[in-house]
């Protein structure tokens, strides 16, 4: 037998992408990552299914070095809507950041990383659809995870990093 991609049809597209919402939603993302992927294989360039391929990749994030960033980064950059581009990105950065902290990196190691997702958070708030509050939703958990009971260690972390990481006191 020969393994070998089948194509799907074009008129497919859109249950395809039905079956790739309720993927994520069964936590499958390893599912609804092939149906974009096949998706894509017919039009590489269709918006819906480059949106969800990279939350399918994040939906995958742990945290180590095998987490496919770049990946993920790249099909939100295709994306052709500037909100939309900015507000994934944003995704992208928050879910890198949540992975590495619940892999046990030390919170101060990810602050960069929270702070680029508010930074994309803001940049698609300035530019948001009418009545279209996500970027703010998204800000919100931001900024309420970096004020957390953890938010302490933020800054006592960082401190005692800076302190070591100094010149030597002669």
């Amino acid at each position: 037998m020969e393994y070998k991609l089948k194509p799907i049809s074009r008129a497919g597209i859109a249950k395809a992408i039905e079956k790739v919402e309720l993927y994520r939603y069964l936590n499958e993302p390893g599912e609804a990552e092939s149906i974009c992927r096949d998706i894509l294989a017919q039009e590489p360039e269709h918006q819906t299914a480059l949106r969800l391929l990279g939350l399918a990749i994040t939906d995958q994030f742990t945290g180590s070095t095998s987490d496919r960033y770049a990946e993920a980064a790249s099909a939100f950059r295709a994306l052709t809507n500037d909100y939309e581009r900015a507000y994934y990105s944003g995704i992208l950065e928050e879910r890198n950041a949540k992975a590495q902290l619940r892999a046990g990196r030390p919170p101060h190691t990810v602050m960069a990383t929270f702070e680029e997702a508010l930074r994309r958070f803001a940049e698609a708030e300035q530019i948001r659809p009418p009545d279209n509050d996500d970027a703010i939703l998204r800000w919100n958990r931001c900024v309420r995870l970096l004020e957390s009971r953890i938010g302490g260690e933020w800054k006592k972390e960082m401190d005692e990093f800076d302190a070591s990481e100094g010149p030597p006191v002669a």
